[in-house]
């Protein structure tokens, strides 16, 4: 049987640091109680106390009872132990279940420099990169020119699977293997690592990314590990079963060494999923209904690392130097923002947003985030790596690649024709076999 830590935070740190911890619950608008969860332990360790008490007198008398006839007084304290034990080993289970369900409420503390924030209206702006394109033409958004071309049919997708569900064809298919391959291709090459470190001034490793195919489902106990199961209402269960479908690559990435021990020579290790991912999109009624910007079912290409505590900054870092390399890549104007404590979510310790501008709405949306997770998740899923100083949790960090719907809508937005062509970025051409026009 496979264990798992039911800890995000380690119990001693939130004894040490209560107010920092209770900065992060109140900033990050989390319910969590600190008071109830230390007199949980304090129950508990007092609990612990008395039943390892209690076994070290049952071994006692069990080496009093070997050879010739036991003592009634010892045969009968021996029962008695028996009892007592049970008794208080139950008693140790309830307090211990108490404990972990109210201890997984506790959020990730911020790293020092997260701006505090309630909404995600206090997201600070850290760079703008590129100017929005001036049309002569009367600007179409991404659906009208998807229809007009015949690449985007959600009448009959919503006629056989619903609402929020599209077929994807033509040139827009091509278009999505095409960025595919280029990310593929970019991030597997050292030496386009090596380029992206320089220009965006990263000191991390330049080991490149290993491309992987991962399931599209996972188990409830690891997808609640990952602290990715909530809220449930935004989750597709499959019926009958404790199986879920992923919501992003970075959820069945994330979890494949739980209970797994690393070798510090190994690390960094670095993936590249591509997957498709499904969210129920809870709350979102009426919302971004026209075209596929928010959808049941997408494709994204994510990325996902493992490394040692030390190393993991600079890995944050790295992360969104790709990010904003690729879109750079593609020529389109995007802003960069630091997440405040209410977006960056309850795992994170800190995260950016990259948001790329879609002429269609006139507005700046989100194409991409960077998360990055400290030891919270690997805690909680025992994924550790063995140093010269002993064992420790290794740290965790997920970025997007590209989530493909939402960067085909910024190309074709961005570099749409009066008649309703799109030109074909420069970096896509040759994984288009030349082809300048869509």
């Amino acid at each position: 049987m496979v264990y798992y830590i039911e800890v995000m935070l380690d119990i001693n740190f939130i004894r040490e640091n209560r107010d920092l911890v209770e900065a992060a619950i109140k900033n990050k608008s989390c319910k969590a109680d600190l008071t109830k969860i230390i007199e949980l332990d304090d129950g508990r360790r007092e609990l612990q106390q008395k039943i390892d008490e209690l076994r070290r007198e049952r071994n006692e008398i069990a080496g009093k009872m070997k050879g010739g006839k036991p003592e009634k007084a010892l045969v009968d304290r021996g029962k008695q132990i028996k009892v007592e034990l049970m008794r208080l080993e139950d008693n140790l289970d309830g307090i211990t279940r108490d404990y972990l369900k109210e201890l997984k409420a506790v959020p990730n503390v911020p790293c020092l420099g997260v701006p505090v924030g309630l909404s995600e209206d206090e997201n600070v702006v850290e760079c703008m990169v590129g100017e929005p394109p001036k049309f002569d033409f009367e600007v179409k958004n991404h659906y009208e020119i998807g229809q007009a071309r015949d690449w985007i049919d959600k009448e009959r997708a919503a006629k056989v699977a619903g609402a929020r569900f599209a077929y994807i064809k033509g040139d827009m298919v091509k278009l999505q293997m095409a960025i595919i391959n280029f990310v593929i291709d970019a991030l597997t090459d050292e030496e386009v690592l090596k380029e992206i470190c320089k220009k965006f001034d990263v000191k991390a490793s330049t080991k490149p990314f290993v491309p992987v195919l991962p399931p599209y489902m996972i188990r409830t106990e690891l997808y609640d590990a990952m602290d990715r199961l909530e809220p449930r209402e935004d989750r597709y269960k499959i019926e009958g079963d404790e199986l879920w479908l992923q919501g992003s690559a970075e959820h069945v990435l994330g979890s494949m060494y739980a209970d797994e021990v690393f070798a510090e020579k190994d690390l960094p290790i670095r993936y590249l999923g591509y997957a498709t991912s499904f969210r129920q999109e809870a709350g979102t009624y009426g919302k971004d209904m026209e075209g596929i910007i928010r959808m049941h079912q997408f494709d994204k290409l994510e990325m996902e690392s493992f490394t040692t505590s030390d190393e993991s900054m600079e890995e944050h870092k790295l992360m969104v130097a790709v990010q904003r390399w690729l879109v750079e890549k593609l020529e389109l104007p995007d802003r960069v923002l630091k997440k405040c404590t209410f977006d960056i979510g309850k795992p994170n310790a800190c995260g950016i947003d990259i948001e790329v501008w879609l002429p269609g709405q006139g507005k700046y949306r989100e194409t991409h985030t960077a998360d990055y997770m400290t030891d919270y998740q690997a805690r909680r899923l025992n994924t550790r790596v063995k140093r010269a100083g002993g064992m420790e949790f290794v740290h965790t960090n997920d970025a997007t690649a590209f989530a493909l719907g939402r960067i085909m809508i910024a190309i074709i937005e961005n570099y749409q024709t009066e008649d309703m062509k799109v030109r074909v970025p420069e970096v896509l051409k040759q994984y288009l076999g030349g082809k300048e026009m869509l």
